[in-house]
């Protein structure tokens, strides 16, 4: 599956239509979906841990059985085949291909991977990897986790192996999902695994995570063929002020940096932002940097992938507005300690059962600011979706309406970044299936498909029935509902 950039829309007299080969796909994650977590030599990895500390996930919840896909893929990819997906974007295991995340490869956790693949070759489905996706194996956490420089080699290995065995049937690859939350939700304010609270530690993870990147890109093209693509997936923030004021303008210089440009810089410029390393003088002098690093950080890769859910409104510190006063501190986003002057406001707009805003704006405001600051890199949003409170009605049937106008929205944001120039070249919807929603549990219901975890019973929601209209015609409908 190649992600070269795609011409502008090209059916006639159609303003909604995408381009001829726009890739239109779902994701899903390993830890969220697989269960089996004692099974085919699968050792334990940090949310295996991090879900059995008390009050660290709702209700107790677990990832052990989840949606027991790893016994259920065929089941499962044929429901992708059903709905006619392009692809599908799955994560590996590391603690099932490499237990403990070092030494003897485990052959049947790779079986598992082929199998799936094959599966979904089969069915037409193309298969998109992803390296990590958040499970790292317990044991190198024990040895310091993404703290620690040699993880970065670890993953690299990881990488090679992966791509040695699958590397003839999957053409395009995603090294790290997500590293912000990976170094800030879990080493910074620690409400994701491994759940540490240390500003150096999260920046310090931020880094060896962009590490692992670089040396991972190398080892992918190492085993690979040439025509595969490599590619790297952030959730970049689109940030907004509350309003015109310079303080207010400082604060959003502050955010960008530690969500966007500390990313964007370094792997596509080899550099780390001048600002972004004043800002956190207080808290490190960045010596975990050595000579060479950021040369392997940037690395060429193919593609960037883009997470996206809602915007980031900001504002000064300033305790005699209220408004300001009633949301978050920086500590929610960043190492930065709550004093530092920053406060997140909650956007206008209807809100999603997460208490995110719906903002489709917000997408289309990221992919042109992408398009003029990496001119010609090909980009795809590679996860984007609403959790909603939905259930059943008496006949068995899940109406949605609330996703689907939500998916409307955003997709109709993509369209409109791509006539105005942006090379996105696919969608893939989070997610395929509602699954165990790390710190949330089971409670929060992301999927097209519903799932009573019961019995495991996979149910079409309406918005899988109408993201399966919008893949197979290429366009979106005048209106959500129809």
């Amino acid at each position: 599956m190649s992600v070269e950039a795609l011409p502008s829309p090209v059916l006639a007299g159609s303003p909604a239509a995408f381009p001829a080969g726009f890739v239109w796909g779902a994701a899903t994650a390993a830890y969220q979906i697989e269960g089996a977590v004692a099974e085919g030599g699968r050792t334990p990895s940090i949310w295996d841990t991090f879900s059995r500390i008390p009050g660290k996930v709702d209700n107790g919840d677990t990832g052990d059985t989840a949606l027991e896909h790893y016994h259920r893929y065929r089941e499962d990819v044929a429901l992708m085949a059903s709905l006619g997906l392009g692809a599908y974007r799955f994560s590996l295991a590391w603690p099932r291909i490499v237990p403990g995340g070092r030494g003897p490869v485990n052959e049947i956790g790779l079986d598992f991977y082929d199998r799936l693949v094959d599966e979904l070759l089969a069915a037409g489905v193309d298969p998109v990897a992803t390296l990590y996706h958040w499970d790292l194996p317990q044991q190198l956490e024990d040895e310091g986790g993404w703290t620690n420089r040699a993880t970065a080699e670890r993953f690299a290995e990881y990488a090679a192996v992966a791509a040695a065995r699958l590397g003839d049937r999957v053409s395009l690859w995603t090294t790290l999902n997500e590293p912000w939350c990976s170094a800030f939700l879990g080493y910074g304010n620690g409400i994701h695994a491994p759940g540490r609270t240390s500003p150096v530690e999260a920046l310090t993870a931020h880094h060896h995570l962009l590490l692992a990147h670089g040396l991972g890109t190398a080892a992918l093209r190492s085993e690979l063929p040439s025509d595969a693509q490599v590619a790297l997936t952030l959730n970049l923030a689109a940030v907004r002020t509350l309003t015109d004021d310079p303080a207010d303008a400082e604060a959003a210089r502050r955010i960008d940096g530690l969500a966007n440009r500390i990313f964007l810089d370094p792997v596509f410029h080899g550099r780390y932002p001048a600002d972004v390393l004043a800002d956190t003088a207080h808290v490190t002098d960045w010596s975990f940097v050595r000579d060479g690093d950021l040369a392997e950080i940037s690395r060429p890769i193919d593609a960037l992938g883009i997470n996206y859910y809602t915007p980031t409104v900001v504002a000064a510190d300033d305790p005699d507005n209220p408004a300001v006063r009633q949301d978050g501190h920086a500590g929610d986003i960043s190492p930065w300690p709550a004093d530092r002057g920053v406060r997140f406001l909650p956007a206008e707009g209807g809100r999603t059962a997460m208490g995110w805003p719906v903002d489709a704006d917000g997408l289309y405001e990221l992919l042109i600011r992408l398009r003029d600051d990496l001119p010609g890199v090909p980009l795809m949003v590679t996860e984007n979706g609403a959790a909603y409170d939905d259930h059943p009605d008496e006949n068995g049937e899940v109406h949605d309406p609330e996703r689907i106008a939500y998916l409307h929205g955003h997709l109709d944001a993509v369209r409109r970044a791509i006539a105005d120039g942006t090379p996105v070249n696919g969608y893939f919807v989070w997610s395929l299936l509602d699954n165990f929603e790390w710190a949330f549990g089971y409670g929060k219901r992301f999927g097209i498909v519903r799932v009573d975890f019961e019995d495991q019973r996979r149910i079409p929601k309406d918005s899988a029935r109408w993201y399966a209209e919008v893949m197979r015609t290429g366009r979106l409908p005048e209106e959500a509902g129809h």
